[in-house]
């Protein structure tokens, strides 16, 4: 389920959230809450290991490779579709609404 580079090792990702498309209704919360969390707005929004929210558009964290699993069940099962994992060396998405 990683994303491994062509050397075959694994590749760092990041995940983040368009709150324009997110409907609230955090699955996502669920399964990784170590990543993600409901604001008082009602939105959820990725948080960092400092475990501060990233609210700016487009603000994303780094992927645990330990949580990756829950990140990506997270993508899958999100009805607002709107978590984006990418690789963080090329912005490429790997998992969400925009992955190939």
């Amino acid at each position: 389920m990683s994303v491994t580079s062509e050397a075959g090792a694994a590749e760092p990702l990041e995940v983040w959230i368009d709150q324009d498309l997110c409907t609230g209704d955090g699955i996502c919360a669920q399964y990784a809450p170590e990543v993600f969390e409901l604001d008082i707005d009602g939105l959820a929004y990725v948080k960092g290991e400092d475990e501060e929210l990233r609210q700016l558009p487009g603000e994303a964290v780094p992927v645990p490779l330990t949580l990756l699993q829950d990140v990506v069940a997270s993508v899958r099962d999100c009805p607002g579709d709107c978590i984006h994992v990418r690789r963080s060396g090329d912005g490429v998405e790997v998992h969400g609404p925009d992955a190939d």
